[in-house]
């Protein structure tokens, strides 16, 4: 196993550099720069191989099995200086350190038992978390609650098959005791449990990729205006020439916590330009999959799509006050967040702990088993085919945590990762 280093920090000019050592060289290679490694924490001189120092910096050592990788872990916490982080890492290369790859702290933990793959994810969103919703989405995955959840359905089948397979010993006799009451009762909390996260993906991602909001409405209805109002800034070119949005203009918000998209469409009308025409239909097919339409009108029948429930019409261009908005003053726009954010948190109060349509497709794949297993519970079928079907069922609960079938997710999931994580 190779000893791997990286900049744990934003590479530049800065207060403090980090960088950390993993592997089973660790304490051998730190001694080599700073002298004697300390047991916890500890100032030291960094030195180069003529002995020239590089930095005084913090060293830390976290024993193995007590690290963040599950391995001999050695940080360096230097002043942040750009030679001096240069100088450093080259001395880590010619003691025989290997630059880690994108992600590779973090893989060397889940190959050591630290974290599970559903952590692994977790902590890829937390990092990436741009608003407080996401943040404790990301949270509470990399804590491990998805992975407590799926040991418990892990558990409870791996029970219920051992309750079937003790059956197979009776075939030609009675049974002593009638298992299938107990088993019956495991398989009924485990598919009430799956069915409920199933339930709640939908809204899980759209806390962590984002809510789209489309601002609909007929030319020079006030869409750009209001979007620029909302943005605070000209996100949008506005015009008084009817058609002057011809693309969809997205501008990335963050409303209560919730991230959010608001998208600027083109005005909606027949027309016989060819370019606006294709505007028209793009925003028609943009604002049919948005989560949330905003529909600005100036009249009753300026209406371009039938609303659904959680809509919002409002009336556009009030810019002397009253019942309405207006992007132009600012007149009704705080009125209209606020209506937007709490459609939006409505939206997501559904949202579980499995967050990803991974995490979606393995529950699915173990109700189709458990669910076989119950068909064939009820016809009185053989109890070898019972078995089987809920090992079919753990394996699948087990894709979860990543303990089978996730070799050739790894390498996508890690790349997303820096390098010195």
């Amino acid at each position: 196993m190779d000893t791997i280093y990286a900049l744990a920090t934003a590479p530049g000019r800065a207060g403090v550099s980090v960088f950390r050592l993993s592997g089973p060289k660790a304490s051998d290679i730190a001694a080599l720069m700073v002298g004697s490694v300390p047991e916890a924490r500890g100032l030291r001189r960094v030195r180069n191989g003529d002995g020239e120092i590089l930095d005084e910096a913090l060293i830390l050592r976290f024993a193995q099995n007590r690290s963040f990788t599950g391995e001999e872990v050695v940080e360096f916490h230097l002043h942040g200086s750009v030679a001096v982080a240069a100088a450093v890492s080259n001395r880590f290369a010619s003691l025989g350190a290997r630059l880690a790859e994108p992600g590779e702290f973090t893989r060397r933990a889940l190959e050591n038992g630290r974290l599970d793959l559903a952590q692994v994810e977790g902590l890829a969103d937390l990092i990436d978390a741009e608003t407080e919703a996401q943040r404790k989405q990301a949270l509470a995955v990399f804590s491990g609650v998805l992975g407590d959840l799926a040991e418990t359905w892990r558990k409870d089948l791996i029970r219920a098959a051992a309750l079937v397979e003790a059956t197979i010993d009776f075939v030609d006799e009675d049974v002593p005791v009638n298992v299938y009451p107990e088993v019956n009762a495991l398989l009924d909390r485990t598919t009430s449990a799956m069915s409920q996260q199933i339930r709640g993906v939908g809204a899980a991602e759209r806390i962590r990729n984002g809510f789209e909001v489309a601002i609909v409405g007929r030319p020079n209805v006030g869409k750009s205006t209001l979007l620029n109002r909302l943005a605070g800034r000209a996100a949008a070119i506005t015009s008084e020439v009817a058609g002057t949005t011809r693309d969809i203009i997205e501008v990335r918000m963050d409303l209560g916590g919730l991230p959010v998209t608001l998208l600027d469409t083109a005005g909606m009308r027949e027309t016989d330009d060819i370019v606006e025409s294709l505007g028209v239909q793009l925003a028609l097919d943009r604002a049919r999959l948005s989560d949330l339409r905003v529909f600005l009108i100036e009249e009753d029948r300026d209406l371009p799509l039938e609303p659904l429930e959680n809509d919002i019409v409002v009336r556009a261009k009030v810019d002397d006050g009253g019942e309405g908005v207006s992007g132009l003053t600012g007149h009704g726009v705080d009125e209209l967040v606020q209506k937007i954010t709490r459609v939006l948190s409505q939206l997501s109060a559904g949202a579980g702990i499995a967050i990803r349509d991974r995490h979606r497709h393995a529950m699915e794949k173990a109700l189709v088993s458990i669910r076989a297993a119950e068909e064939l519970i009820v016809a009185d079928g053989p109890p070898d085919l019972i078995a089987e079907d809920l090992r079919s069922a753990t394996r699948a609960v087990d894709m979860i945590v990543g303990r089978v079938d996730v070799e050739d997710l790894l390498d996508e999931i890690f790349s997303s990762f820096c390098i010195g994580k």
